[in-house]
């Protein structure tokens, strides 16, 4: 399978969770229910979570979609390229003064 299939799969699943929040803060917010209580989308957005939740696990074990590197086994070095210089004196940066008002 794709792993771009799983993915516009996912994110169709989390619309379609974001929709059902919306759809029970209508309800919450304007108190018609047509038919269906605001705890009806709720229960929705709760079980296609855990549906979500469950095809991300599957997907990862499965080979579907590859898991991120983990940050401790990720090696970087830095080269630098600069070349260094002699300072001199008149190279050096002047300390900046500062006045101070005690007034």
């Amino acid at each position: 399978m794709n792993p771009v299939i799983i993915k516009i799969i996912i994110v169709l699943l989390l619309l379609f969770i974001l929709f059902n929040l919306f759809r029970a803060l209508f309800i919450m917010v304007s108190g018609r229910d047509n038919g269906r209580p605001m705890s009806h989308y709720l229960g929705r957005r709760v079980l296609f979570s855990v549906v979500v939740l469950v095809v991300v696990i599957a997907a990862l074990k499965l080979g579907y979609i590859p898991p991120n590197a983990n940050p401790t086994t990720h090696i970087q070095t830095q080269t630098n390229i600069a070349t260094p210089h002699q300072q001199s004196a008149s190279t050096k940066q002047l300390l900046e003064k500062q006045s101070v008002y005690l007034g």
